[in-house]
């Protein structure tokens, strides 16, 4: 009998707590500080519902109103915004090309304070996109322990495990890179004594030997071709060293490194001594969505320790002829390193071939640790370049990928709290202005990000969900079965 009261007495409680209404309400002229910071955000009508949370903590409950431009309204109340799903997507839906107004009343010390409204807009372009994979791995230098590749499901918050290292002797595992957002056509790669290099054609998954001897190291930073075919690499001998800076903790820069095309039909690497000169390092390539340039980073191979911060990569680029698999004669140079001062790394093309996104940072291509790492835009018509101040912080920016119908990238960043990157979303409009950036939804957003202790890394859109199947991934890369890779020059 006691027992039973005291679980009524408890649902009570819980029920008061969550029922705390509005009352005596003092107003603020201005905006409220959330977390996530959604105010003025541009959304697609298919994302997952944007909970938040104050950013003060000492606001117990949030009491908020989102009405629609279009008509529609939401109404929640508790200790974070917390959204249901269907009726989030009802109202984006109905508000497609309007806008939603936010009312936001929050409860402290028994006290509410109202905040001035807050809009979002929602797009009339569809994000086209049933998720984002990604690799989530703890911010360190030489150790690591738990990480894995994951996809989640942009419409709402599930995630589903593609492969982690706990299947694979606790192996590092690489670089989810899809051909254009294909859930069937990806490569990943697996170091390790079990290394190798992942293939899905038509969601069938082949393992490549890790290494090749003569092409000097492994296959690393893919780019699929348009065609399916061919996927670019490059083969990296890495290294690290670390800072004594506060500001900056680690620096990792190749001793070697080389751009290649690999031939999924014939199993071979096409090896060009245009772009695989001795006292250069050729990197980070890309191809051109019409798949007939292939792009690519170059430097001037440095001295280290000692000239690490003089190795500045230009950007470049070569026709490709798919018919042959044979590369042009000459080189263009589109960012020269020699007069910005600065190093382009990890170029990714827009879908629709108007633009080119890249990351400039002041030496180097690995560009993670480096704080004043910053995203870039390239016109492909104009050739003018411009950093993309509406999204940039005073934080590190980093690899980014474009939605197939090119109104939508994706980027890490690290302006949170500098150690950890998080996924952020933003919209190019018909004229390339670019929205400001919104986090990665989550549910109860503040508490999750808290208890994160993993950054997400390498992310990228996927068209459908991937058919994947840990366990028997996992024993493939246990096993020694590998296929043999030749050299074609």
């Amino acid at each position: 009998m006691k027992l039973k009261i005291y679980y009524l007495i408890l649902l009570c409680c819980l029920f008061a707590a969550c029922t705390s209404q509005p009352n005596n309400v003092k107003y603020e002229k201005l905006q409220p500080k959330i977390f996530p910071d959604y105010v003025g955000v541009t959304v697609p009508v298919d994302i997952a519902p944007l909970d938040f949370a104050m950013a003060n903590e000492a606001y117990t409950t949030v009491d908020v109103v989102v009405t629609g431009s279009k008509g529609g309204a939401l109404h929640v109340n508790g200790e974070y915004a917390d959204f249901d799903i269907k009726s989030w997507h009802a109202l984006l839906k109905q508000n497609k090309g309007g806008k939603l107004i936010v009312r936001v009343c929050a409860e402290k010390d028994g006290e509410w304070t109202g905040f001035r409204d807050f809009t979002i807009d929602v797009s009339n372009d569809e994000l086209g996109e049933w998720g984002l994979t990604y690799r989530r791995i703890a911010p360190s230098y030489e150790l690591y322990s738990s990480m894995g590749l994951y996809q989640r499901d942009l419409s709402n918050f599930d995630e589903t495990e593609l492969l982690v290292n706990s299947r694979t002797s606790r192996q590092c595992i690489n670089c989810h890179t899809a051909n254009k957002t294909s859930n069937r056509q990806y490569v990943f790669h697996v170091r390790g004594e079990h290394g190798a290099t992942g293939i899905s054609t038509n969601g069938k998954i082949e393992l490549l030997q890790a290494k090749n001897e003569e092409l000097g190291g492994s296959m690393v930073y893919p780019y699929w071709h348009p065609g399916g075919r061919y996927c670019a690499f490059s083969t990296n001998k890495t290294s690290q060293m670390f800072h004594s800076k506060l500001n900056k903790r680690i620096e990792v820069f190749d001793t070697g490194s080389d751009v290649f095309v690999y031939d999924t039909k014939n199993h071979t690497i096409l090896r060009d001594t245009l772009i695989m000169k001795k006292y250069w390092a050729e990197n980070t390539p890309a191809f051109s969505p019409d798949g007939k340039w292939l792009y690519f980073t170059t430097a001037k191979r440095q001295v280290f320790p000692d000239n690490y911060n003089k190795e500045k990569y230009s950007l470049c680029r070569v026709s490709f002829d798919e018919k042959t698999g044979r590369l042009g004669q000459k080189v263009d140079t589109l960012i020269n390193a020699d007069q910005t001062g600065k190093s382009v790394t990890w170029p990714r093309l827009s879908y629709d071939g108007k633009y080119l996104m890249y990351t400039q940072i002041d030496y180097g291509y690995f560009s993670i640790w480096h704080p004043e790492a910053d995203l870039w835009m390239l016109d492909l018509k104009t050739m003018e370049t411009r950093a993309i101040t509406e999204a940039n912080s005073k934080r590190c920016e980093s690899f980014h990928n474009w939605s197939t119908n090119s109104r939508w990238f994706l980027f890490t960043s690290r302006r949170d709290d500098g150690l950890y990157t998080k996924v952020y979303f933003s919209h190019v409009d018909a004229h390339g202005k670019v929205s400001k950036p919104f986090l990665l939804p989550q549910r109860n957003p503040r508490e999750y990000y808290r208890m994160l202790m993993y950054s997400y890394n390498t992310p990228d859109f996927v068209a459908a969900p991937i058919k994947a199947n840990p366990r028997e991934l996992g024993q493939a890369i246990e096993g020694d079965k590998r296929r043999e890779i030749g050299i074609r020059n």
